[in-house]
C-alpha cells in the first residue's frame, strides 16, 4: 500500500458519540509535498503543466515521505 503521510493539516475535533476527540484529516501530507514539487517543476519549466510532470511531483513527494520514515526528515 502507498504510504500517505497521514493527513497534512490535522485538527482534532470533539466527537460527541465517542466522548472523545478525533483527528479529523484532509489533504495527505504525499499530496500536499506533491503539490509543492509539482509548483516546483512548474516554475522552473516556464510552460503549462504536463502529465509527466506531475507524476515527477509524486515520486519527489514519495522519495520525501520515505526520507521520513528513515528518519531523515
Amino acid at each position: 500500500t502507498q504510504n500517505d503521510g497521514g493527513p497534512a493539516f490535522p485538527v482534532s475535533e470533539w466527537n460527541n458519540d465517542t466522548g472523545e476527540r478525533e483527528i479529523m484529516g484532509g489533504m495527505s501530507l504525499r499530496d500536499y509535498f506533491a503539490a509543492k514539487a509539482l509548483a516546483a517543476i512548474i516554475a522552473l519549466r516556464l510552460e503549462q503543466s504536463r502529465t509527466d510532470d506531475c507524476a515527477e511531483a509524486y515520486r519527489y513527494a514519495d522519495a520525501m515521505l520515505k526520507a521520513r520514515e528513515n528518519g531523515n526528515g
